[in-house]
């Protein structure tokens, strides 16, 4: 399975040749603009929400936060799993 946005090389006439060609693979195409159905949006926002008032430290320490903050997601399951399940898109195989 592949989910996809709209990006220009993603529906170019030689991936659609090239995901023909591929009968076993499972394609879904995202809206143009679907910021709703992409579970990653939420995540950016989480994550850049607390980083706001920090722009003017170096990029250094700004790394070093967007890590630990990472980190602190992953241990989180429940969040991520928050983030897909608001999509409420299906993932389950055909």
């Amino acid at each position: 399975m592949l989910v996809w946005g709209n990006l220009n090389t993603h529906v170019s006439a030689r991936m659609r040749q090239l995901v023909a060609q591929r009968p076993w693979l499972t394609v879904y195409q995202l809206p143009p603009y679907a910021p709703e159905f992409n579970p990653v949006e939420p995540v950016s926002s989480h994550l850049k929400r607390p980083l706001a008032d920090l722009a003017r430290h170096g990029i250094d320490e700004l790394t070093g936060l967007v890590k630990t903050r990472l980190k602190r997601m992953q241990y989180r399951p429940g969040l991520i799993d928050g983030f897909i399940t608001k999509t409420r898109l299906d993932f389950s195989l055909p």
